[in-house]
């Protein structure tokens, strides 16, 4: 991952955003998170001031098409992560890894947190689950690859909670929500990912917690707030949760662009004289009459 600072224009140059600066933000000004899943997106990130880009598995759904992220290979996930990792240079970036890339064993979760690691340029790997997923967490971190936990609504394990709902809501829950956040702490995770929680549950899990929590749909209590950028930017339809607020509507942009490109193109109003290239007016004619030249004498 390059370490080249990046400014806007008239600015100063910002400096990387590393874990240790991620948890001195903690109590001190929240953490802005976003994801993004290719270079020009990265950039425009990176450019605004974002502190850390999440290449989510997300890009199955808002990207790939697919109706959920289960089908997201761990090759997508690092095709994407180059990607970004390329268009980065200030921003702090992690990587998903994928359903079934860190499930079976130890072992496994740390060859395949190594490989986005090696081959993406990222900082740091995500992974779902709680305490199931301690020894995963702690296998990795030893490993001296940093990891991001994620617990409530773990969108790879959807179905077995119930579907795309909020979780911990009941006593049992919530109190395995608690156990788990403690254990992904323990377990050696540098921040917390809180999604689809109830707000006061979150604000318990973030008190309590030494490592900055970032939340998406778990209040404004947690030290830092994460959404899909196809949500918030209007690029993805096919449904909006209630956490996601849009602040731009690209998509519409988008469309009415296309349509003026067509219509255009169809009148022949596009392109213009300013769009194209000139020859010298001599060759031209010359070319021009040895053209037509050739067509009499057929």
């Amino acid at each position: 991952m390059t370490t080249e600072p990046t400014a806007a224009p008239g600015s100063e140059p910002r400096q990387k955003v590393t874990i240790q600066a991620l948890r001195a933000m903690k109590g001190a000004r929240r953490i802005a998170m976003v994801t993004a899943y290719d270079y020009p997106s990265a950039q425009l990130s990176d450019a605004a001031g974002i502190d850390i880009i999440l290449v989510g598995d997300s890009l199955g759904m808002v990207v790939l098409g697919y109706d959920s992220t289960v089908p997201v290979t761990m090759e997508e996930m690092i095709h994407h992560g180059r990607a970004v990792a390329r268009g980065v240079r200030a921003a702090h970036v992690v990587v998903d890894l994928p359903f079934m890339s860190y499930q079976v064993s130890d072992e496994q979760a740390v060859a395949n947190a190594g490989r986005l690691l090696k081959e993406t340029g990222c900082d740091a790997v995500k992974l779902e689950g709680g305490a199931n997923m301690a020894s995963r967490i702690a296998a990795i971190a030893r490993a001296g690859i940093p990891a991001m936990g994620h617990i409530g609504l773990t969108p790879q394990t959807a179905g077995a909670l119930g579907g795309l709902k909020v979780q911990g809501r009941d006593r049992a829950t919530a109190r395995a929500l608690l156990a788990g956040a403690a254990a992904v702490e323990a377990a050696g995770a540098y921040s917390l990912v809180l999604e689809a929680i109830p707000q006061q549950l979150a604000a318990l899990i973030t008190a309590r917690a030494a490592i900055p929590t970032i939340g998406i749909g778990a209040g404004p209590a947690c030290d830092g707030q994460v959404l899909v950028n196809a949500d918030m930017l209007g690029l993805y339809t096919r449904f909006s949760p209630k956490f996601t607020k849009r602040y731009a509507d690209l998509g519409a942009q988008y469309r009415g662009a296309l349509a003026r490109y067509i219509e255009e193109v169809r009148e022949g109003a596009f392109p213009g004289p300013e769009h194209a290239f000139n020859m010298k007016a001599d060759l031209a004619r010359e070319l021009a009459e040895e053209a037509e030249g050739r067509t009499s004498n057929v």
